[in-house]
């Protein structure tokens, strides 16, 4: 059975498609058009996956949209139904007035089912699967648990902000719920705002702030933060004082209100600089946002008694919370997929109408997210000819990375399939050597341009990784998803990808998933002694990530990268 799984209209649209039960090819639109954080159809996405699997549209079994417009029919208007502006809304009527004729039927409408006609006797059946019931299948679907606690939250979708359900087996059951506009997304982007950065967008530079304060500066404001803007519940389910946010006002400018200027002070202006009341707010921030969802993953384990968590939403990129879950609720795993956001959404679709929607038994646990595009060596060789440009073939790709990392040059690494999700894992990356002092500085200055105050990541050989990182025994961070603190005594070491507070945004790295990654690592290591490298996502900043090699090729000549190790092919610029 095959089921195509999309993201579309929503942040950085996507496709994906998943063959009995296992997710086979996936990407972001932005890859192919180069227009970041695309909303637009993912004609491109869809297209690669049908040519991944070697299938045509006709082959498909069912299509999963990760949002549901029937939630809306719930707010039924017989004046507005009953009188079409277009004859195309036609084709809402009839399940507007019947839903509205017998309105018990809407109390639990989760996903709403199509049937196109293609042809001859082949049907599409086409599903528009509720969000959070999308976010919780990307979550649970695709772990290793058989059974599980689920916390979705985000800034809202069609109406809900945040969900705790049940998984067991291949089932999803929703346990309670809350509405926007109290909602843990639209609270943190509020302040993503005010602090002078881009809402639903930037909110990880927020997070990144948050380690700059003291506590002595966090603690005033988190008391006024507490007392003014929110009530929280000992459940974690909780009440914006809607006189600070007007977030659910879509027609106003600014989420914040006067209110909240009256209360903190004056904004922030994107090109002013930061001070300690910035930092503050933002770390007051950070620490109310854990503060709840620790209390919505207690209130989860009360209700389910399972031993583990899933975490999914644009919430749940905040990868510092997702580092303290372990410490801060009675859970013993925690699962958090390469794309909690909205751009994993199309694989989420895809998993619920597999296996919740049609039954389907087969699930597969997702360990490494290289489902996008790859490109052999002889079709790299052929982008380089094109390009009129020269390269050698290197016979140990990892090795010769490895060798030029030690030897202080930042590299472009294009290999394999292309990752799913914001965060590149050793196929699209930029290396640098973590040992350097001044090594942060050189890689924001000739590639990232990037606000100083933002860390980079380390990647760190599995095997290794309790030796460098305060972690519990048998963890690991395959997606770069969690940070943790980095030992003491080894912070010296790595300066590049130490952040202020001592932590870092760790991978692990294994040989079974990205052996070639992985033995690039381990040829440093055996150079320098240091299982770890500094990876970042191998693009401009507002450009995305590479896709193809012709893309690796620009960025290369438009930065200030030392050499690019593509495929088995190394080019260089002239020094």
């Amino acid at each position: 059975m095959k089921v195509l799984g999309l993201n579309h209209d929503m942040y950085i649209s996507s496709a994906a498609l998943i063959v009995d039960g296992e997710v086979v090819a996936g990407a972001a639109e932005e890859r192919f058009t180069r227009q970041k954080r695309t909303r637009a159809f993912p004609r491109r996405a869809v297209q690669f996956c049908l040519d991944q699997a070697g299938i045509g549209i006709d082959a498909v079994d069912a299509v999963a949209n990760a949002w549901n417009p029937g939630v809306y029919m719930q707010k039924f208007n017989p004046l507005v139904s009953s009188s079409r502006r277009f004859k195309s809304e036609y084709l809402y009527s009839v399940p507007d007035n019947l839903l509205a004729m017998f309105p018990d039927n809407l109390r639990d409408v989760d996903h709403i089912h199509q049937r196109l006609a293609l042809g001859g006797s082949k049907a599409l059946d086409v599903y528009f699967v509720t969000h959070h019931r999308v976010h919780a299948a990307n979550a649970f679907l695709l772990s290793p648990f058989e059974e599980a606690a689920i916390i979705t939250a985000d800034s809202q979708g069609e109406v809900e902000s945040t969900t705790i359900a049940h998984g067991e087996g291949n089932r999803i059951k929703v346990l309670r719920t809350q509405n926007h506009p109290h909602s843990l997304g639209a609270f943190y982007a509020t302040f993503t705002e005010f602090l002078g950065f881009r809402p639903h967008s930037d909110e990880w530079k927020v997070m990144a702030l948050a380690a700059f304060s003291t506590p002595a500066a966090t603690k005033p404001v988190e008391e006024v933060l507490r007392r003014e803007v929110l009530q929280i519940g000992e459940d974690g389910f909780f009440e914006l004082n809607l006189r600070y946010f007007k977030d659910f006002l879509h027609e106003l400018p600014f989420l914040y209100t006067p209110a909240m200027t009256e209360l903190l002070g004056q904004p922030r202006a994107e090109d002013d600089p930061l001070e300690e009341r910035h930092y503050a707010i933002a770390a007051a921030m950070q620490n109310i946002v854990e503060d709840i969802a620790f209390r919505l993953m207690r209130e989860a384990q009360r209700l389910t008694g399972a031993d583990n968590v899933c975490a999914a939403g644009g919430f749940f990129m905040n990868s510092v919370l997702n580092g303290r879950i372990l410490t801060n609720t009675p859970f013993k795993q925690v699962y958090i997929s390469s794309s909690p956001d909205d751009s994993g959404n199309a694989i989420g679709a895809a998993a619920y109408l597999y296996n919740h929607i049609l039954g389907q038994p087969e699930r597969h646990h997702l360990t490494h997210n290289f489902l996008g595009p790859d490109y052999s060596d002889a079709v790299i060789e052929a982008e380089i000819n094109k390009s009129h440009l020269s390269a050698e073939k290197v016979a140990d790709p990892s090795d010769t990375a490895a060798r030029l990392l030690a030897d202080g040059a930042v590299i472009g690494w294009f290999q394999g399939r292309m990752e799913f999700g914001q965060r590149a894992l050793g196929n699209r990356s930029i290396l640098a050597d973590p040992r350097g002092p001044d090594t942060k500085a050189k890689v924001n200055a000739a590639v990232k341009f990037r606000e100083p105050f933002r860390p980079f990541a380390p990647a760190i050989l599995a095997e290794y990784v309790s030796d460098w990182f305060d972690i519990e025994p048998g963890n690991t961070v395959p997606f770069m998803e969690k940070v943790y603190p980095i030992r003491r005594e080894k912070q010296a070491e790595i300066p590049a990808v130490v952040h202020a507070d001592g932590s870092g945004r760790l991978q692990t790295v294994q040989a079974a998933t990205n052996p070639r990654f992985h033995a690039l690592i381990d040829a440093f290591r055996k150079r320098t002694g240091v299982p770890i490298v500094l990876n970042t996502s191998f693009n401009l900043n507002e450009e995305p990530i590479v896709c193809r090699p012709i893309d690796a090729i620009r960025t290369f000549h438009s930065c200030g990268l030392d050499a690019l190790v593509m495929g088995s092919y190394v080019l260089r610029k002239p020094t």
